[in-house]
């Protein structure tokens, strides 16, 4: 419910995850929304031309489930009956690390294993419903429009397919056209600077397929296995409606990309640390070929640390920071600044630009310091390796030994990766304890936190702050 007056109008440019999640967010503060979208938008769950990575494996982690919950009530309980998979993270997941495994045990980490192009086609459905917003599709995004000096965003420019350019008037334009936006040339064209743009080419390769799901694959609803320095290689395999497995394989490195014949691709499979997935697919009937996606480079635009902003123009989910698909972030992130802009909103619209980059990049610091030290640890990425990444990374892969011998250990991790804990979580002595002594082979499997020393602890808390 609305706990402002609805006055105003505001456009959203961009009708995918994030921008749906913005329109949902700004009907409560704005008494009309208009949603543009370039593409056809289905009626139904559909892959369409503007996510092509819709039909590779997806992640809803579990703070994105919490918040899409608060936001849309019932939808956990019709995506299920729609034939998604209700789990516990850790309990229904099987997780692999560097090779570790991570004990199965209840979590409650609630998440669900759901398409995106499901999710996506739920969540439109019910924006759509919303009497204040007004979704349009085949309306391609050409422009800002401002004020007499250019201090204020007043509308946008809009381009009907087959029709002529048509100037829309708004208190607030959210950019949400994804990870091609032409948000920062908007800005230059205003006479502002652009962001500086933080990149990392993750140099992966998707192949992705989908399978059969039987009445017999019980043995998990999710399989994870993630590439090493060691061993560049993983896979995912999501139990999602229709009773399909969403499957994907990916390789690190510009000649480790997974094949894309059928019988290559089983055999990649057999490469990973852990038989299941192989053996999953040795028997399961495929329902399509495979499917190669070169993942995009990672781009995060600090609009957080320009001088000056326009007032009337903010930028969510892949228009502020794309990630790297591989760690299933990118919903989830979306969620949370939607419920960072209700939050601005509910302060007033007075400098929300400057209120919203600020509340954001502290959402957004996480998963992407999570997904570039990540990508940092293989040596053929490009990139900075300050002193406290290379600390961080030697720091998690001691955690991953340690949480195969402690579940409460994988247990942290897995709420950290799901944005429910904050990092420093890591670091708490009980955790720090089991990770600096069991995570060394040879060394006993329970150690008493005590024996931690402090100023250790506080040191490694401090780092992970």
């Amino acid at each position: 419910m609305s706990t402002t007056n609805e006055t105003g109008q505001a456009i959203v440019l961009g009708g995918s995850i994030g921008g749906l999640l913005a329109a949902r967010v700004l009907s409560e503060s704005y008494a009309k929304v208009t949603v543009f979208d370039r593409d056809d938008l289905p009626t139904e769950a559909a892959d369409r031309k503007g996510v092509p990575q819709s039909g590779h494996s997806h992640g809803l982690l579990a703070r994105g489930r919490q918040v899409l919950e608060e936001l849309f009530p019932g939808l956990t309980a019709d995506l299920i009956a729609q034939g998604a998979v209700a789990i516990d993270i850790q309990r229904d997941c099987l997780w692999v690390n560097d090779g570790h495994r991570i004990p199965r045990a209840f979590s409650g980490l609630e998440g669900l294993c759901v398409s995106r192009r499901a999710l996506e086609a739920y969540v439109r459905d019910r924006v759509r419903a919303l009497p204040t917003v007004e979704i349009r599709d085949r309306c391609e995004a050409l422009g800002l429009l401002a004020d007499a000096d250019r201090g204020t965003v007043t509308g946008a420019r809009v381009l009907p397919r087959g029709g002529r350019e048509e100037h829309h008037d708004a208190d607030l334009v959210v950019d949400a056209t994804g990870r091609g936006n032409r948000g920062p040339t908007w800005l230059a064209e205003l006479g502002y600077q652009p962001p500086v743009e933080d990149r990392v080419d993750p140099q992966t390769v998707y192949v992705s397929r989908d399978y059969r799901r039987t009445s017999g694959d019980t043995a998990f609803a999710a399989f994870i296995s993630s590439p090493s320095p060691a061993a560049p290689h993983g896979g995912v395999a999501i139990a999602a409606e229709g009773d399909r497995w969403m499957v994907t394989l990916l390789g690190v490195g510009v000649d480790q990309a997974p094949p894309t014949d059928p019988e290559g691709y089983l055999a990649f499979a057999g490469r990973l640390p852990a038989p299941e997935l192989h053996s999953l697919l040795s028997r399961a009937e495929p329902l399509g070929p495979p499917k190669r996606m070169r993942l995009p480079t990672s781009v995060r635009r600090r609009y957080e640390h320009l001088t000056r902003l326009p007032e009337g123009f903010i930028a969510v989910a892949d228009a502020m920071c794309s990630f790297n698909p591989a760690y299933g972030q990118g919903m989830t992130v979306a969620a949370v600044e939607a419920m960072v802009l209700r939050d601005c909103l509910r302060q007033g619209r007075r400098h929300l630009p400057r209120r919203f980059f600020t509340g954001a990049a502290k959402v957004v610091d996480v998963p992407w310091d999570m997904a570039v030290g990540a990508d940092l640890r293989h040596p053929t990425i490009v990139g900075e390796r300050s002193r406290r990444t290379r600390f961080l990374n030697g720091y998690v892969a001691r955690l991953h030994a340690a949480a195969a011998r402690h579940p409460a250990v994988g247990r942290r991790f897995l709420s950290v990766a799901n944005l429910m804990t904050p990092p420093p979580g890591l670091f708490a002595p009980g955790i720090a304890a089991r990770v600096l002594w069991s995570g060394r082979p040879g060394t006993p499997q329970v150690v008493p936190p005590q024996l931690v020393p402090q100023n250790e602890a506080r040191a490694l808390s401090q780092v992970g702050a």
